[in-house]
């Protein structure tokens, strides 16, 4: 079942058939934690993920503005990921609207944990209860940066 919130302004969908993956696709090849991916693995990991669209309604037709997606098992823990706003739609609190909605998904109610990684947005995931990690430590990873084609 989809999930949708329509404000005077914005519609907010879980709706993959509302995506615009020519939008996801163009800010997600270009922006620091996935350039150059290609839109066959965007296409492939919203597929395999719970995908938030954000969309302006102020056009006669509404226009995809923003985007985040949750990878989860639904029971214990979920992954937030490739959260943006396009920069023609900031400076007009979406990026926290589009938080609160993603939040408030009632399958993501009981997780145990919701981890995310940012390089600048720390002060806006704070204000949801995000926090560093309190052991670092127990972190560990397989990175492979330069896995799409430049």
């Amino acid at each position: 079942m989809h999930h949708e919130r329509q404000d005077p302004d914005v519609r907010f969908s879980t709706d993959p058939a509302r995506l615009d993956l020519g939008v996801i696709h163009g800010f997600l090849s270009t922006c620091y934690w996935s350039p150059g991916i290609p839109l066959a693995a965007v296409e492939r990991a919203i597929r395999h993920s719970l995908p938030f669209g954000l969309y302006d309604l102020a056009p006669a037709t509404p226009a995809q503005v923003g985007f985040a997606r949750i990878i989860t098992d639904f029971a214990s823990f979920a992954y937030l990921c490739d959260v943006f706003i396009l920069e023609s739609h900031r400076g007009r609190g979406l990026s926290k609207r589009l938080m609160e909605f993603v939040l408030a998904h009632p399958d993501l109610q009981r997780l145990r944990r919701v981890a995310l990684f940012t390089r600048d947005a720390h002060a806006l995931y704070a204000r949801y209860g995000f926090a560093p990690m309190p052991d670092p430590t127990r972190y560990m990873e397989i990175a492979r940066p330069g896995v799409y084609p430049a």
